[in-house]
C-alpha cells in the first residue's frame, strides 16, 4: 500500500473509534421508541426565560402558547428580557402577560450576557420563588403538555433536562428542511437513546430547564462562549451532573436561506471551537480518570470531526495534484487512480450515510413531521446531504475568521394550531 493509502485508512479508523457508539444510539431508540417517565408525585413552581430582540412578530404567539399549557397557571411565570429592541417587543410581551425587563448594553452582545443580567434580576425581584427555569426563545412554540411532561422528568431529581426540538416551517425551504430533520434525529437517535442507557444527555439551542439552584449558585449565567448551550453540557458531563430528557416537544422556527444558515451555523462552529479549547482537556481528564462516558461523548460532540475530513481531502488532493503536475513521476497512474477514488468513495460514503439518516428518520419519526407538501419532504432527503456537505468550508472559515453574535431575525408568525394543521 502506498503511504496515502495508509493515511486514508488510518482516517477512516479514526472516525470508527470516534463515533461507532452514535450508531449503537440509533438502533436503541429505534427499537425501544421515546422514553416513558412515571408521573410527577407533585407539581413544581417554574418560570420561563425568553431573551428576545426585535421578536415583536412572533413573541406573542410563544407566551400565548405558555400561558395555554394544561399546567396550574398559577405554578408558572413568564419573564421576557428585550435586549436593545427597535421595535414593539417589549409591549407586546406585557400585553401577552409576560413580565418584562428591558436591557440596553449595546456592549456585551449575546443570548449568554442577556441571560446573566435577566436572572440577576428575577434573583433580586423573585428570591426563592421558583424551582427551576425553563429557557426559550421568542420565535418557539410549546405543545400544551410540554410542562406537564417536563416536570415528570424534574421531579425525577434531574437538574438539567432537554426535550423534543421540533420545527414549525419544516415546508418553507430547503434550508427549513434539512435543520428539521437534524433536530428530530437528534432528540429521537441521541438524547433519547442516551436517557435510555443511563447516560448524560445534551442541550442544544433552547426548550430545556435548569434547576434554580445552579442558577442562584452562579448568580446570574456564567457560560458566555457563542454556544452557551454546549457549554452548559460540557460543565455538567466534566462535573458529574446528569442531564436528563423527556418527549415534552417545542416548534422551533430554521432559517430559509443558505446564506442566513451559513451565519448561523459559523457562529455555531465557532462556539464550539470555543468550548472545545476550553473544556477539551478537562473531558479528556475525564473520560480517562474517571472512566465517563458523558465526558466521552461529549469530548465527540465538540471536537471538530469535519477537520478530519478535509484533512483527509487536502492530503488526497495534494497527492492527485502533485502526479498530475509531474505526469505520473513521483506519483504512479495507478497511486492516482487509487486516490481519485478514495475520493469519490468519501463522499459518495458521506452522502449514502446523511441520506440514510434522513430518510430513516423521516419514516420513524413521520408523524412529527408537520409539512404539507409531500414533494419537499421527499426531496429532503436527497437536499439533506448536501446541506450537511456545506459544514465542511463552515469548519475551516470558523476556524479562522472573527465570528460575532448576530440575531437571527424571526418572521413565521404562527400559532400552535396552524403548526399541526400545517
Amino acid at each position: 500500500m502506498a503511504p496515502i493509502e495508509y493515511f486514508n485508512v488510518l482516517i477512516a479508523i479514526l472516525f470508527t473509534v470516534s463515533y461507532v457508539y452514535q450508531v449503537v444510539f440509533f438502533i436503541i431508540g429505534a427499537i425501544q421508541g421515546q422514553v416513558q417517565l412515571p408521573a410527577a408525585s407533585r407539581l413544581h413552581r417554574y418560570a420561563f426565560f425568553i431573551a428576545a430582540h426585535n421578536e415583536e412578530a412572533v413573541i406573542a404567539n410563544l407566551v400565548s402558547s405558555i400561558k395555554d399549557q394544561d399546567y396550574p397557571t398559577d405554578l408558572i411565570d413568564v419573564f421576557v428580557v428585550a435586549d436593545a429592541c427597535t421595535d414593539n417587543t417589549a409591549q407586546v410581551a406585557r400585553d401577552a402577560g409576560a413580565i418584562v425587563y428591558e436591557r440596553h448594553d449595546l456592549a456585551r452582545k449575546g443570548k449568554s450576557w442577556v441571560m446573566d443580567f435577566g436572572f440577576k434580576k428575577i434573583l433580586e425581584d423573585y428570591p426563592g420563588r421558583y424551582e427551576a427555569y425553563f429557557i426559550f426563545d421568542a420565535d418557539n412554540l410549546l405543545s400544551k403538555d410540554y410542562v406537564r411532561i417536563m416536570n415528570d422528568g424534574f421531579d425525577q431529581g434531574f437538574q438539567v433536562l432537554t426535550s423534543y426540538r421540533n420545527s414549525k416551517n419544516f415546508g418553507h425551504s430547503w434550508i427549513s428542511a434539512a435543520y428539521s430533520i437534524w433536530f428530530i434525529r437528534e432528540a429521537r437517535f441521541l438524547n433519547n437513546a442516551r436517557m435510555l442507557l443511563n447516560t448524560s444527555c445534551a442541550v442544544s439551542g433552547s426548550g430545556y430547564l435548569i434547576s434554580a439552584r445552579i442558577v442562584e449558585a452562579m448568580r446570574g449565567w456564567d457560560f458566555h462562549t457563542l454556544t452557551e448551550d454546549i457549554q452548559l453540557s460540557s460543565f455538567c458531563a466534566i462535573h458529574g451532573i446528569r442531564i436528563g430528557y423527556t418527549p415534552a416537544e417545542f416548534y422551533d422556527e430554521q432559517p430559509l436561506t443558505l446564506s442566513a444558515s451559513i451565519k448561523q451555523r459559523r457562529r455555531w462552529v465557532k462556539g464550539f471551537y470555543q468550548v472545545f479549547f476550553t473544556y477539551g482537556k478537562q473531558l479528556v481528564q475525564s473520560v480517562v480518570k474517571h472512566h465517563s462516558f458523558a465526558a466521552f461523548d461529549l469530548l465527540m460532540v465538540i471536537a471538530p470531526a469535519t477537520l478530519l475530513s478535509l484533512t483527509s481531502l487536502i492530503a488526497n488532493g495534494s497527492m492527485l495534484l502533485v502526479g498530475t503536475l509531474t505526469q505520473g513521476f513521483l506519483v504512479t497512474d495507478a497511486e492516482m487512480t487509487q486516490i481519485l477514488g478514495s475520493i469519490v468513495l468519501s463522499f459518495l460514503g458521506m452522502y449514502v450515510t446523511y441520506f440514510s439518516m434522513a430518510l430513516t428518520t423521516t419514516i420513524l419519526e413521520y408523524k412529527h413531521i408537520h409539512c404539507r407538501s409531500k414533494l419537499r419532504i421527499l426531496s429532503n432527503l436527497f437536499a439533506f446531504p448536501l446541506f450537511m456537505f456545506t459544514y465542511i468550508p463552515l469548519t475551516v472559515t470558523a476556524l479562522f475568521l472573527k465570528v460575532d453574535w448576530i440575531p437571527t431575525p424571526h418572521d413565521v408568525s404562527v400559532t400552535l394550531e396552524e403548526v399541526l394543521n400545517k
